[in-house]
């Protein structure tokens, strides 16, 4: 006979999210910037210029935190008009990891 004991359920924090981003030129890469760093969990924020075009700017979007809430962040970026297109870096660690990558 077997027992199986339940494991317990690990807790998961997004540290860091790489996303490329399809943004309006308005708001100006720094407010950008400064909006999502406004977001809770949320240490850092770094916007690169990719590509600009007449009404859009295509931008990576560098975050660091503790708990990232990816809902959040869309939703912070869709009511700023800008849509993102990839995620192109996600680190994941336990909660209270002193490992940071």
């Amino acid at each position: 006979m077997r027992f199986w004991r339940k494991k317990p359920k690990v807790q998961h924090s997004i540290r860091r999210l790489v996303l490329d981003v399809l943004k309006l030129r308005d708001p100006p890469l720094p407010e950008f910037a400064s909006t999502l760093c406004e977001l809770p969990n949320i240490e850092g924020v770094k916007v690169s210029l990719v590509e600009i075009d007449q009404n859009t700017e295509s931008v990576k979007v560098t975050m660091e935190g503790e708990n990232i809430n990816l809902d959040s962040v869309q939703k912070m970026m869709k009511d700023h008009g800008a849509v993102i297109h990839s995620i192109d870096e996600v680190v994941v660690q336990k909660k209270n990891s002193s490992i940071r990558l």
